[in-house]
């Protein structure tokens, strides 16, 4: 687990989302929750994930006719980082 190095406004609306979704959730749907384009949150994500802030897992069971989803969720021990760093840009 690494400090993240640059925590941009949308790092943080990326965080907001995650800390919401316990069980995780899937890029697209960060997305139209954000309104980020996807080309900006898979690199969040990734970014995320390499500095140890959030795990990936696909989906076993499709039940709908598309491809399997790649789940993003927040590691509990970084919950209380990312509501710092959400709180403290608020301010």
């Amino acid at each position: 687990m690494s400090k993240l190095v640059r925590v941009t406004q949308p790092t943080l609306a990326v965080l907001e989302v995650l800390l919401k979704e316990d069980l995780g959730t899937w890029g697209l749907h960060i997305s139209g929750v954000t309104g980020l384009k996807p080309g900006t949150v898979y690199p969040i994500l990734e970014r995320l994930e390499e500095a140890g802030w959030v795990i990936s897992f696909w989906e076993t069971e499709v039940t709908r006719d598309a491809p399997k989803r790649k789940y993003y969720v927040l590691m509990a021990h970084m919950r209380q980082a990312a509501e710092k760093l959400i709180a403290d840009r608020k301010k």
